[in-house]
């Protein structure tokens, strides 16, 4: 049940913002085009696991194909990974705003932000598509009992029989990737915070601050999660905090984004409420105009 209300609210809280980024002219700006993107990105990202963890837990459906099995771990990579690249350029697009904002319109018109999101995606599709292969080349004659609540790449190789040699190192460069991702951001925000500690302005240094504290604290929880899982040593047996992990980096960001952005971001709070206004201001003259007079 608290896996079902997390996937609900992760849905109704990212759909909110793709709709608000959508309709508000205000909002069509390279920051809010990548974050509508990231809540598309979180709503497929989650969509991949907890339906078929909630059918786990609420009617004892254990059972998956093992077409169903790499369709998952495809998906959740494919996902996953254009999740991080995609908050990579967001970290970028902060940076160049707060550090260069002279040259701001040129380095991020939207041509080249479709072409990065385009780039993110093409990239994310062939991180995937290389581990899937690989993991699904072994041979899993051990068991086929996932004790995890969606097939991942860690679980499968504690059940092969083969030399897993291959998949551990592509992991080990997949972390560099990452790693790369991770460096690139954190060298971002110490460049972009050293220029936001010079603002002469006690506002402008806050507003910065809004738009940029919210994208640590989901990139932080989603590097250090994934990576407890993935650059793990090895080990035949399954422990909770595995699981706990799975869930911190697989579920808890897709739920947390729209709660801290909408919460941290003034921009976005006024322009929720201007579409719930006229919304409601739709529905009450549509009740309105649906009444009809007769005559006596």
């Amino acid at each position: 049940m608290l896996f079902l209300l997390m996937y609900l609210a992760t849905l109704m809280g990212n759909f909110l913002i793709v709709t608000v980024t959508t309709l508000k002219h205000s909002l069509h700006t390279p920051m809010y085009f990548f974050l509508r993107n990231l809540s598309v990105l979180d709503m497929c990202y989650i969509s991949v696991t907890v339906p078929k963890a909630c059918a786990i837990f609420l009617l004892e459906n254990r059972a998956i194909s093992v077409v169903g099995c790499a369709s998952q771990i495809f998906f959740v990579l494919l996902f996953g990974y254009t999740d991080l690249l995609i908050l990579t350029i967001m970290a970028l697009d902060r940076y160049v705003a707060i550090c260069q904002p002279l040259h701001y319109s040129v380095i991020m018109n939207p041509q080249v932000c479709v072409q990065m999101t385009l780039a993110s995606v093409f990239g994310g599709l062939v991180y995937s598509g290389f581990h899937t292969g690989n993991t699904f080349l072994l041979s899993f004659c051990e068991s086929n009992v996932v004790h995890q609540f969606f097939c991942d790449v860690p679980s499968l190789l504690k059940l092969s029989c083969s030399d897993t040699l291959s998949s551990e190192i592509l992991i080990l460069l997949s972390a560099v990737l990452v790693g790369g991702c991770f460096a690139f951001i954190t060298v971002s925000y110490i460049r972009l915070f050293s220029t936001v500690f010079k603002f002469p302005n006690r506002g402008e240094q806050g507003k910065a601050f809004s738009t940029c504290v919210p994208h640590i604290l989901v990139v932080a929880i989603y590097v250090s999660s994934g990576a407890a899982v993935y650059m793990k040593p090895a080990s035949k047996s399954p422990t909770v905090q595995d699981t706990i992990a799975s869930v911190f980096y697989s579920i808890v960001p897709p739920f947390l984004n729209p709660i801290i952005y909408s919460l941290r971001n003034k921009q976005i709070k006024e322009a929720i409420k201007k579409v719930m206004r006229q919304m409601l201001f739709q529905e009450r003259d549509g009740i309105i105009n649906s009444r009809h007079f007769h005559f006596t």
